[in-house]
């Protein structure tokens, strides 16, 4: 197939790109720059902010994968940041949505990032796909909402639409796995908050597998946690997490108030818990090559098992 990436020079996107070329897709990237990307992947110029695309992008796609959508973790969340945030997701696919109502393309399918966010902060319970929105005062939980929402108009038009729900992406150069071992590394540690909020977490290669899977098997559609087996508690992934790098945990925890008075409203990143189920991804057959945490980061960090 012919893949389309918005989102592609990203921490997933990258990864995703070698791993579509190495299983025989062709790759191009929607990207604000015309620069090529690495590899010669072929790259149009799009800017969904002023409803600009390249007229040949669409066309050449049998499939896109929509990843674009600025890093909710970058920045305080000002209303200006917020607007941002929310902007950044909903005009990619409401540009994308025009040119896919139009004739003279052959794509048949779009994967587009959403989010465990969207549960907003669960405590204990177990998420499925069913499991209710967020409430309407949390933030993240409201976007992922509008996001997936801003999918819906191209499933109208007759494509297969699937949700990934992202939880919290591992990978070693980037993400929140970068900021959460920058303390570690130093010594300087500890859980956030109470410790007790679950982290529904991934392997990038397995994310990016998942990926794979949704593009070309068609049984594949609607919403996904796409998540690992078995979640951890900030508290256990800080001590795995310590144990893989060989750092002790020496530091009490980290008190909520603190956060909240250092961070504002984004303290939810670190504090909600998200506790999702992926027993719908394995009903469809995927198997996880990093299901349980501790294989996962001595993956990532090249230890042996």
């Amino acid at each position: 197939m012919k893949i389309l990436i918005t989102g592609g020079t990203g921490l997933v996107g990258s990864r995703l790109s070698e791993m579509l070329l190495d299983a025989g897709h062709d790759v191009a990237l929607l990207s604000r720059s015309a620069a090529p990307a690495a590899g010669g992947i072929r790259s149009f110029r799009w800017n969904p902010a002023a409803d600009t695309i390249d007229e040949a992008a669409v066309p050449y796609a049998d499939a896109i994968v929509n990843l674009a959508g600025s890093n909710v973790g970058e920045g305080r969340w000002t209303e200006a940041r917020k607007r941002d945030i929310l902007a950044s997701r909903l005009d990619g696919l409401a540009l994308l949505r025009r040119e896919l109502a139009r004739p003279g393309h052959h794509v048949h399918t779009l994967v587009s990032a959403s989010a465990v966010g969207r549960y907003g902060d669960a405590g204990d319970a177990l998420l499925t796909e069913d499991a209710p929105l967020g409430p309407p005062d949390d933030f993240l939980a409201q976007v992922v909402r509008q996001w997936e929402d801003a999918a819906a108009p191209i499933a109208a038009l007759g494509l297969r639409v699937v949700l990934p729900r992202i939880g919290v992406v591992l990978a070693p150069d980037g993400g929140a796995l970068l900021q959460m071992a920058r303390p570690v590394k130093l010594g300087a540690g500890a859980p956030l908050g109470s410790g007790k909020q679950w982290i529904s977490w991934i392997h990038r290669d397995d994310l990016c597998r998942l990926l794979l899977a949704m593009l070309e098997d068609p049984t594949w559609t609607g919403p996904y946690n796409a998540v690992a087996t078995y979640p951890a508690t900030n508290e256990g992934f800080t001590e795995v997490l310590a144990a893989v790098l060989g750092r002790p945990l020496l530091l009490p925890h980290v008190p909520a108030f603190g956060l909240k008075l250092a961070l504002g409203e984004m303290s939810a990143i670190v504090l909600a818990s998200q506790r999702a189920s992926n027993a719908k991804v394995l009903a469809q057959g995927f198997a996880f090559e990093f299901s349980d945490l501790k294989s996962a980061l001595q993956a990532l960090y090249a230890q042996p098992a």
